[in-house]
């Protein structure tokens, strides 16, 4: 696989990866809880490479063209995300001095479980994969397939670890001077997860 390649891929796939979405919230979310920054996007990264894993075996093409179990993902991420979405509504995260003291006691576990719930169980991943790596990968060029999709997700899963953690850790130092901003964002935020998982979950069942 030549440089060019690669480059016109890392092109496209930042213009994806700097577009808003679910991941984009809770980095965002994360980013206001200081400690969780780190484990948030090692979760979001975590659930890329398990797809990424998938795409390398060729599972993708398989689960891509099972009906059955392309719905059952996208109706779990949507609930998993309307879940999520709510509980970043009801509960906010406004750096104020009790806040503070809470960061201290957040688990690094669950931000990293939760990171990977919302990116491992977003069907849109599995079709990025699906949908725009075909379109990179040359079988003439001697390299394997195989090689040739894990080189093209390695790229991915580091472009999205930087600009994941960009926007959680400006979100912590821009926003936690400013709760009135901060709190706003973080409403955002969660209204975000809710109709990315409202979308989903009418856009599949409307099938």
């Amino acid at each position: 696989m030549d440089t060019t390649t690669l480059a016109a891929f890392l092109a496209v796939d930042l213009l994806l990866v700097f577009t808003p979405g679910a991941d984009w919230a809770y980095a965002i979310s994360a980013g206001l809880r200081g400690r969780s920054v780190v484990p948030a996007v090692t979760g979001l990264i975590a659930g890329h490479a398990a797809y990424a894993l998938v795409a390398v075996t060729g599972l993708a093409v398989i689960v891509a063209n099972s009906p059955t179990a392309l719905t059952a993902l996208t109706v779990a991420g949507a609930g998993y995300l309307l879940w999520l979405g709510w509980g970043v509504l009801r509960e906010p995260a406004v750096p104020t001095a009790a806040a503070a003291a809470e960061r201290a006691d957040t688990s690094r576990l669950q931000a990293v479980l939760k990171g990977a719930g919302i990116s491992g169980l977003n069907p849109k991943a599995l079709l990025l994969y699906f949908s725009l790596f075909p379109q990179f990968i040359h079988p003439a060029t001697g390299w394997p397939v195989a090689a040739q999709t894990g080189l093209l997700s390695t790229v991915h899963l580091t472009a999205c670890a930087v600009v994941y953690l960009g926007v959680g850790l400006l979100s912590r130092t821009v926003l936690s001077t400013r709760p009135s901003a901060a709190l706003a964002v973080t409403r955002v935020s969660g209204a975000m997860m809710i109709a990315i998982g409202g979308f989903l979950l009418v856009e599949r069942l409307a099938r």
